[in-house]
């Protein structure tokens, strides 16, 4: 076992992004910007009331910095290469496991050097939080960039107590089975004594993959690791959903400025009778192409009218590098056209695509201004879009459209479910949304209010480190 730091963190968060995005100016000073993202905005209040550090990468390639601190949280920089970000990050975590973890969506490369990169990055993780981590302390890794991260740190420091949580999806064996290297991540994975993921299927589905491609004993949620028959320790796998500082993002929506944005925005829409809203990160796993579709249809059927309607489209840029990111926004983009085309009036558009990435207060404006709020991922871990809109809605009024095929479906039982390969079923939901009766819509939506206010972030990571300390360390088990 390496040094242990005397004066190392009780814990420590390792991620692949640090909460914030660092740069050097000419003078060779350290800059920052908060780091946008769901994985940021659910630990930054965990982090806050903690004595922590958090190893991630600063956001830019080749940038070799010393940790520093900010709010209270010590930042430790992974320093990561053009060619680890190209092979790493946009190669094997963004074109390998994200579309297979996300149904295979779009097809996985498979590429040999990418694994390795990934293997030589994740070790490179390991190294930074157990060099950063207290005798007996707790690690928190998170996400499918470093699944390989548990089992490397276990090797450095077994005394550690160390969790995983796995934002995304994960696959059925069937799926996951694709995968070349697919022992291995799921060895790296069982480094971890707790293995938390968004939903009870995710969890049941790593359990299903570990007792087919190990030899391992599982009962229910637990694996037993076992050394010539003698029980090593034992690694449990469960779901703990995800959620937002739901009481702060209630708040924000609350103040004067931020209602008065949400009237000024429906006044510049010319104030259409129906507004309705999509927020995604452009991805192909959001369902953009098939809501846009249902929509333009509506309008082709007359069930909406183009000029009392406005679908209002943000969708920020993400993963432009990627190949398929690039190919879906000429997709969107050439399919709103045609539907501007065909349906908009001179100063009426009936959608407003908007491919941009916007601060809170305007994102608290949109939720507020818009009767529909439309969440139709084809796959989503969790989606904390349709937790934003309802928490934003203190005004009890506004309609959920919900795919299915996301964690907050198990949630989020006021909202109006659909299928959205399912285009028919589509338009009858978004119809009956917007021609819900008022009491219905408060009614769903205080159902919806009181789950999100009621189960925020703090209750999450709380919830997952409780069951994470109470597990005995493996120098408790020999």
């Amino acid at each position: 076992m390496p040094d242990v730091p005397s004066d190392g963190y009780d814990l420590v968060v390792v991620a692949n992004r640090l909460p914030v995005d660092v740069s050097l100016d000419e003078a060779g000073e350290i800059s920052w910007t908060r780091s946008p993202g769901g994985l940021v905005t659910a630990l930054a209040p965990v982090m806050a009331g903690a004595d922590g550090a958090w190893v991630g990468w600063g956001g830019s390639p080749g940038l070799d910095l010393e940790p520093f601190d900010v709010d209270g949280t010590h930042l430790v920089p992974v320093t990561l290469s053009a060619d680890d970000v190209e092979r790493y990050y946009e190669g094997f975590a963004n074109d390998t496991l994200w579309p297979l973890y996300h149904d295979v969506i779009a097809p996985p490369a498979f590429h040999r050097q990418w694994w390795e990169a990934y293997q030589r990055v994740n070790r490179r993780f390991a190294e930074a939080a157990a060099a950063q981590a207290a005798r007996g302390g707790t690690v928190w890794v998170h996400d499918y960039q470093l699944q390989l991260v548990p089992r490397l740190l276990r090797e450095l420091r077994p005394d550690l107590r160390i969790g995983y949580f796995h934002h995304i999806p994960f696959p059925p064996l069937e799926i996951f089975a694709q995968l070349p290297w697919r022992t291995q991540v799921v060895e790296g994975l069982l480094g971890a004594d707790l293995v938390g993921f968004q939903r009870g299927g995710d969890a049941a589905n790593f359990v299903r993959v570990v007792r087919r491609l190990t030899d391992l004993t599982t009962r229910g949620q637990v694996v037993t690791l076992s050394t010539d028959g003698k029980v090593d320790r034992h690694v449990r796998a469960a779901a703990f959903p995800i959620s937002i500082d739901s009481g702060a993002f209630d708040a924000l929506a609350r103040t004067p400025q931020v209602q008065a944005r949400a009237r000024e925005i429906r006044d510049e829409l010319g104030n259409p009778t129906t507004l309705l809203l999509g927020v995604d990160r452009l991805d192909y796993t959001k369902g953009i192409r098939h809501r846009i579709k249902a929509y333009g249809e509506l309008l082709e059927d007359s069930r909406l009218s183009a000029s009392t309607t406005t679908l209002v489209q943000v969708a920020s840029p993400s993963r432009e590098n990627v190949d398929a990111y690039a190919q879906l926004r000429d997709e969107v983009e050439l399919l709103v056209g045609r539907i501007n085309g065909d349906h908009g009036q001179v100063g009426h558009a009936p959608v407003q695509y908007l491919h941009q990435s916007f601060p809170m207060e305007e994102m608290a404006a949109l939720y507020l201004a818009a009767d529909v709020m439309l969440v139709t991922a084809l796959r989503d871990g969790m989606n904390l879009v349709a937790k934003e809109y309802v928490a934003a809605r203190s005004d009890e009024r506004g309609a959920l459209v919900l795919s299915e095929f996301t964690g907050a479906a198990d949630e989020l039982t006021g909202a109006v479910l659909v299928n959205p390969h399912d285009i028919e079923g589509m338009k009858d939901a978004i119809t009956y949304a917007v021609h819900m009766d008022q009491r219905e819509a408060r009614k769903r939506m205080r159902r919806l209010r009181r789950r999100v206010l009621g189960h925020d972030v703090a209750a999450w990571s709380r919830e997952f480190l409780a069951v994470l300390t109470a597990v005995p360390t493996r120098e408790h088990h020999v």
